[in-house]
């Protein structure tokens, strides 16, 4: 999807299902980690993607939010 080719409304849905799923990513992070023995490749690869999807909020967020010159 081109971020520059939707309008703001669409990119505030998008950017709270972005954080609703980093939400949920972190949920199930914390669950993992709690019962041992755990996949420790499934456990990178969900805090890669969560990482991943907080970058991606931030880009989103400041599309949002243009950069003020004082």
């Amino acid at each position: 999807m081109d971020m520059l080719d939707i309008s703001e409304d669409q990119l505030r849905q998008r950017l709270e299902e972005m954080r609703q799923e980093h939400s949920d990513l972190d949920l199930a992070i914390q669950r993992i980690g709690e019962s041992p023995p755990y996949d420790e490749l499934q456990l990178m690869r969900l805090k890669r993607k969560k990482l991943n999807l907080k970058d991606e909020i931030q880009r989103v967020e400041n599309m949002l939010v243009p950069d003020i010159i004082a």
